[in-house]
């Protein structure tokens, strides 16, 4: 008796300890599980999710969540046993954008200016990584999604928007340039809708995020968290399982057409208006359309674009369109270090005052409908050769006038293989321009109609929510019709 209570109490003793050590180790996994904890690591079978968790900032990143961010995300993008990475915020936001005030505050110091250039470069160096990492990435864009939020999300492998998506790329309305990445995801979308976004700082909501290809599927808020459990519970998951199991979560009822108001005769005018290389023409266009449209609509949406861009920094719209014009024929990470030589030139204000005017009028004073004290106050007072002179050739990172992106070494290498993220959304109007013009690998010898088009296209994203609308939508402003007298059919032919 005496030795069976000494091999319990042993025993007991044994249990308290692994429990204790458990709790420690548990403690020591993250501080992820602390309410204060500005970002929060959660695991669960297969999965690995960080949680953005400053609410009431609208998950606004600063260097703290910068800090905590990158050595979890390294550590997941090389363990065997994480197989699905993903990103949420708490509250109403994924991530509003970055944390300019500070940034803002620094820059205003001789001695705290490095700061300010650091934080953009180690922002944009986890844009890269979270862009790169060789694990499927899910970014749930279940609500404000801004600046730094979006280049957090949008190369994510597969992007989730929700009713409560609030999508833009804001920064021209504070003296600055969009970032993050958004010269190469702007110049990649269909048409000019990334020129114009980049631009004008418009927003989109809920599902025109999806449709425009900033979001590869829609899922109702409702259901995210049970999509999170499914996902944890796969083995070994693969991209085409996680793309097919989030697709199960999409709503119940599709719309049987877009609900973006940036389609028809509107997006016919925005892709012209926004297809030029200087602002300049931009604006004389969407001036003419605003008085000479045969089409309502047109006019009033060219009008309030025209007011939009009055409200803009001059000197951010120029540098915005020449980043989005060069970012097209960039990787992302030669993307990301132009723009990161950008925001050195903008953080030393030596060409240009409009960050800090921004960001003080729009941000610190929430003056919204107040124009900033701009300088140059027009667009015309803003040479394409200053533009030039000031942020592009004069910043580089090889002669140290700014700093160069430090990326792991083993995701530099792997820059090829990064993965489009276009696979896993709708359709592009590329995509279905090539099946209609017969070009693409699965058209076949034949010319298509609507419906054959469509079948085709639904039978290659697996039966995708909302391809028909896409579809749709496109042939409608894109194709005319030519009707075969013996069997009826009405053939498409690309006429753009």
């Amino acid at each position: 008796m005496l030795a069976r209570g000494i091999r319990l109490a042993r025993m007991t003793r044994s249990s308290r300890a692994a429990a204790r050590t458990a709790a420690i180790q548990r403690h020591m996994s993250s501080d992820a599980l602390s309410d204060e904890a500005s970002v929060q690591f959660k695991e669960g079978g297969c999965l690995r999710t960080y949680v953005l968790n400053r609410p009431k900032k609208l998950n606004v990143l600063n260097r703290e969540m910068l800090d905590k961010l990158r050595p979890k995300i390294e550590e997941w993008s090389q363990q065997d046993l994480v197989g699905v990475v993903a990103g949420i915020g708490a509250g109403r936001a994924f991530c509003a954008g970055g944390d300019v005030a500070s940034v803002v505050e620094d820059c205003s110091k001789p001695e705290t200016l490095p700061h300010a250039i650091e934080f953009f470069q180690r922002e944009f160096e986890m844009d890269y990584i979270l862009a790169a990492m060789p694990k499927p990435y899910i970014a749930v864009m279940d609500g404000i999604t801004m600046g730094g939020g979006v280049g957090l999300s949008v190369n994510a492998s597969f992007r989730i928007a929700t009713e409560n998506t609030s999508f833009a790329m804001p920064e021209t309305k504070i003296g600055y340039c969009p970032d993050v990445g958004a010269s190469f995801f702007l110049s990649r979308v269909d048409g000019e809708i990334g020129t114009y976004l980049g631009l004008t700082s418009d927003t989109l909501s809920g599902r025109a995020v999806f449709e425009h290809g900033f979001a590869t599927h829609f899922v109702p808020s409702r259901r995210i968290p049970g999509l999170m459990d499914r996902i944890s519970s796969l083995q070994n998951p693969t991209y085409q399982q996680i793309d097919a199991l989030i697709e199960e979560h999409s709503e119940d009822v599709i719309p049987s057409q877009i609900t973006s108001s940036l389609v028809g005769n509107i997006r016919i005018a925005l892709d012209s208006a926004f297809k030029h290389k200087s602002v300049e023409k931009i604006i004389a266009d969407l001036t003419k359309f605003s008085k000479e449209s045969e089409h309502e609509d047109v006019r009033q949406w060219a009008a309030k674009t025209l007011e939009s861009l009055h409200l803009r920094s001059p000197t951010s719209l120029k540098v915005a369109l020449a980043a989005i014009r060069s970012g097209k024929y960039m990787t992302i990470l030669e993307a990301l270090q132009m723009e990161l030589n950008i925001a050195t030139a903008f953080c030393r204000g030596e060409v240009s005052k409009d960050f800090s005017e921004g960001v003080t009028k729009v941000v610190v004073e929430k003056l919204r409908d107040v124009r900033p004290n701009w300088q140059p106050s027009t667009i015309n007072e803003v040479s394409d050769e200053f533009i030039q002179k000031s942020f592009f050739p004069k910043l580089n990172a090889d002669d140290k006038t700014s700093p160069r992106l430090n990326v792991p070494q083993w995701l530099a290498d792997a820059e090829h293989k990064v993965q489009n993220p276009m696979i896993y959304g709708l359709p592009t109007e590329q995509e279905i321009g090539k099946l209609v013009l017969g070009s693409h690998k699965s058209s076949g010898s034949t010319v298509l109609t609507l419906d054959e088009l469509i079948a085709k296209l639904e039978e290659q994203k697996k039966g995708k929510s909302g391809v028909r609308a896409k579809v749709t939508e496109v042939v409608q402003r894109k194709c005319t019709t030519q009707e075969d007298k013996q069997s009826g059919k009405k053939w498409l032919k690309w006429i753009h």
